[in-house]
């Protein structure tokens, strides 16, 4: 860029100075020329005049051979001598060199001047705007590997938070003291404490488990909430739902009904949900879900309860 530079403030340089020497020399060449003009004009007028003149003189005599005289011939009767007069050439003499004002002097180093600051404004600019685009490729790097880095931090941290939230999940025990009869057991399989906001359970008899609502059905009531808070820490249980062999009888309207129960033509179906949350986040945060479904099987002498139904029965938030 240097070279490029110098070579641009030479040319500048050498234009003002051609610009400058091409000045005087026109104003030489036209005073030269009127002068010369001024001379041609006097010297035709000059020969205008003489050629007028009355002439007094006698013709000449006759000339001998090829040489032919160039004295003026005298003689005349009168006595009067006649002469042709001489031609006089006026050589012009080398115009002077016109001097260089002042003025013109400090006017080029003023524009010479003018041409190495601007170039120098302009190299600046060029390189202000280089150092800027860099910058701003920078600047652009730096966001994008910040967002990244913010992204993979939130990934980490909810990662995190589903590790260290607290996991319930539904299990079925058969009860200790009552036969054929079983508990819907709630258990808190995650790192932290987890309280139950709500619960909600329900009973469906259908041929199969094809045969129930595709989303589970709940009433428009509001869910059951618990007497007292209830608080799992980690790996505690509570029970949710206690079902017998009496409750099954009890659930069909006629005979008819409950002998389709004991030859499995229909099925008893108990499902619901728990709703929770864990006591790290601030109030007001997200709460889970889990949502369970059992089918109740009844025999002739012994019954059972095991965990059954569609994937959207047994679906964990």
């Amino acid at each position: 860029m240097g070279f490029k530079g110098l070579a641009t403030c030479v040319f500048v340089l050498l234009a003002i100075a051609q610009a400058s020497a091409t000045t005087p020399a026109k104003t030489a060449n036209a005073g030269g020329a009127n002068r010369q003009s001024a001379s041609h004009s006097t010297a035709q007028a000059s020969s205008h005049a003489s050629a007028q003149a009355p002439s007094h003189s006698t013709p000449s005599t006759a000339r001998t051979g090829s040489a032919a005289s160039a004295s003026p011939e005298t003689g005349s009767s009168s006595g009067v001598t006649d002469s042709r007069p001489q031609q006089i050439t006026i050589a012009n003499p080398p115009p002077a060199p016109t001097p260089w004002p002042l003025h013109e002097q400090i006017l080029w180093g003023a524009y010479l001047v003018l041409a190495i600051l601007g170039y120098a404004g302009i190299m600046l600019a060029v390189s202000l705007l280089k150092k800027i685009d860099r910058q701003t490729g920078y600047a652009e790097t730096a966001a994008d590997a910040a967002a990244a880095s913010a992204q993979a931090a939130l990934l980490s941290a909810q990662s995190m938070i589903h590790a260290e939230r607290p996991w319930i999940l539904i299990t079925v025990e058969p009860s200790r003291s009552i036969e054929n009869s079983f508990t819907v057991v709630a258990t808190n399989r995650g790192r932290t404490p987890a309280q139950i906001l709500s619960t909600e359970e329900r009973t469906r008899i259908a041929i199969d488990e094809k045969h129930l609502p595709g989303v589970p059905e709940y009433t428009e009531e509001k869910p059951d909430s618990p007497l007292g808070p209830i608080i799992l820490l980690p790996g505690e249980f509570t029970s949710i739902k206690p079902f017998c062999r009496d409750d099954a009888k009890g659930l069909c309207d006629s005979e008819e009904r409950f002998k389709r129960i004991e030859t499995w033509e229909e099925k008893i179906y108990l499902y619901g949900r728990i709703i929770y949350k864990d006591l790290i986040s601030p109030p007001g945060s997200q709460v889970y879900e889990t949502s369970w479904c059992c089918w109740y099987i009844h025999g002739r002498q012994n019954s059972g309860l095991v965990l059954a139904g569609p994937q959207e029965y047994n679906a964990h938030t």
